[in-house]
């Protein structure tokens, strides 16, 4: 058996629960750490930037499902929609860190930060863009907008997920690597979208047996 069919092998027989089962263990960690003193001399900045962080990996995570059904015919996508969700979680909660633990609640000095700080600003931006796509991550909104339409407004995800990369470069100081590798991940992802499966597989036609077709997304 394949890599790809072991993969798709153990994925039919775990379920998508148990993506939203794992997904607790971040905040269950950071309330734990937080209440041990575990999260160093600034624990606010560190409860921001490990939420922040989650939700760009999931954000990445989502955007690798489609690349690998594609290319390498590995069927994740019965976990979208929990990755998805996931994802627009952290975000909310990563800006409520921010709103309630950095700010004080001080919405006045919340907008302002948003309106003067670039990284600030295109975080909300992102936040925003991915609210409409949580609020129809759902059958029902599927059938009542169609799946064109329904399929136009996740693209969404897309300049959302390239802002949350480019929030995370300007928010760091000075010039680490981190937020450069995840800005160029997903710089790459959203270029394979513009690739058609085809393209890849012309480049093996010639020798072994080309690998069979996959469904389209």
């Amino acid at each position: 058996m394949s890599l790809a069919g072991a993969v798709n092998h153990v994925a039919r027989r775990v379920p998508a629960w148990t993506i939203y089962v794992a997904g607790t263990t971040p905040p269950v960690w950071l309330l734990w750490a937080g209440a041990s003193g575990g999260l160093g001399a600034d624990p606010v900045k560190a409860i921001e930037r490990t939420l922040g962080l989650w939700a760009l990996k999931l954000i990445v995570a989502g955007l690798c499902i489609t690349p690998l059904r594609r290319f390498a015919g590995v069927n994740l996508v019965k976990y979208r929609r929990a990755v998805g969700l996931l994802a627009f979680s952290y975000v909310v909660l990563h800006f409520l860190a921010w709103l309630v633990l950095d700010m004080g609640m001080l919405w006045a000095q919340a907008l302002g930060d948003i309106v003067k700080r670039p990284y600030v600003t295109v975080g909300m931006v992102a936040l925003v863009l991915l609210i409409p796509l949580a609020a129809t991550s759902n059958d029902w909104s599927l059938r009542a907008l169609g799946t064109a339409r329904w399929r136009w407004l996740h693209r969404l995800v897309y300049p959302a997920a390239l802002l949350g990369a480019i929030h995370f470069v300007w928010l760091v100081k000075a010039w680490p690597l981190e937020p450069f590798v995840y800005l160029g991940i997903v710089i790459v992802l959203l270029a394979l979208r513009a690739v058609s499966p085809g393209v890849l597989r012309a480049g093996n036609e010639k020798g072994a047996n080309p690998p069979p077709p996959l469904a389209s997304s």
